[in-house]
């Protein structure tokens, strides 16, 4: 019997979240460009401050470990103070971190997250490592790979090998803006292996080269799909999210709530999803699972406060039909 049902791979980080005062602020705001600006060499007051845990493969394992699925991490940090706090507080999630490697001398991941008017502008410093590969990695029914730094493609090389050589571990991937960037050709290891892909729209019109494909959303998804991909899942923001079955093309809407923070709302997207896919539900109630955990979390401040327990799905998915969210194909 298998001691984990997924491990999530990626990264972590120390989050901390910032709240200035809008008074003290000048913000420029349309649908092409946005900009807030604060005076140089001012000290801008702060209405509110927290500190928490984040980097997406951590606010995964929270995300499907809240949702019942019993998950493992395997994670590169620093020994430092910020390293000891991110395993901390997964502990305590009850996320097993046997295969979380700390590097003596090497920092943690940290960020600084400015929230203004629901939305965030994120400091992201991601500290230069190599990353580790465990040794006797477990073979589980499902792997989470997601972002990394720099530094990532060695790391990747060894998981594509490993999901090469124990075909029965089906793969989730969330490439990070790093991976975006390398280009198709620096992951098509990785995507030729992926059983479950999750990107928004830009970063799916990136990987396949297609341009703008508003209105072009089951052409978008074939594109991902023709990369080996079986079943491409595409998120829009406010408009939905998509996903390719291989033969049937699904849509779903969104819940109708205000953000108060949107830090995460991916991440919790897409664990939403990953564990009713690992629960066996339908593509369409998976879509719903994901919806309604990023809806949640958006309430909140940071990436996993508001990410739903197992417990209240229900409560959700109900709201969520109550709301007359639309899923379906499409």
């Amino acid at each position: 019997m298998n001691k984990f049902d997924l491990l999530s791979v990626g990264d972590a980080s120390i989050d901390i979240y910032i709240t200035p005062s809008e008074s003290e602020s000048l913000s420029q705001m349309d649908d092409k460009e946005s900009f807030i600006c604060f005076a140089y060499g001012d000290k801008i007051p702060v209405k509110s401050s927290e500190l928490s845990v984040g980097g997406n493969a951590a606010n995964n394992a929270v995300g499907v470990t809240r949702l019942g699925v019993k998950t493992g991490l395997v994670l590169t940090l620093g020994d430092d103070t910020f390293g000891n706090q991110i395993q901390e507080k997964l502990n305590t999630e009850g996320i097993d971190t046997t295969y979380v490697i700390k590097q003596p001398g090497v920092s943690s991941n940290f960020s600084v997250i400015v929230n203004y008017s629901g939305e965030r502008t994120i400091f992201t410093y991601n500290v230069p490592k190599s990353y580790e590969y465990p040794v006797n990695l477990p073979i589980t029914p499902w792997m989470y790979l997601t972002s990394m730094g720099d530094t990532f493609k060695p790391f990747y090389n060894h998981i594509a090998d490993f999901l090469r050589t124990n075909t029965t571990v089906k793969l989730a991937f969330n490439p990070g803006s790093r991976q975006i960037r390398a280009g198709v050709n620096e992951i098509i290891d990785i995507l030729k292996l992926t059983e479950v892909l999750f990107v928004n729209r830009e970063e799916a019109e990136k990987l396949t080269d297609f341009g703008q494909s508003l209105g072009k959303e089951k052409e978008l998804l074939q594109a991902l799909s023709n990369l080996g991909i079986k079943i491409p899942v595409v998120t829009d923001g406010v408009k939905g999210s998509y996903a390719f079955d291989g033969s049937r093309f699904v849509k779903a809407g969104v819940l109708p709530v205000d953000a108060y923070e949107r830090t995460g709302a991916g991440d919790a997207f897409g664990s939403g999803t990953l564990a009713a896919i690992i629960k066996g539900k339908p593509l369409e109630e998976a879509l719903l699972w994901g919806t309604s955990n990023s809806a949640s979390v958006i309430g909140y401040t940071g990436p996993q406060r508001g990410l739903i327990k197992e417990n209240e799905m229900d409560v959700w998915l109900e709201r969520a039909r109550s709301s007359e969210v639309k899923v379906g194909e499409f």
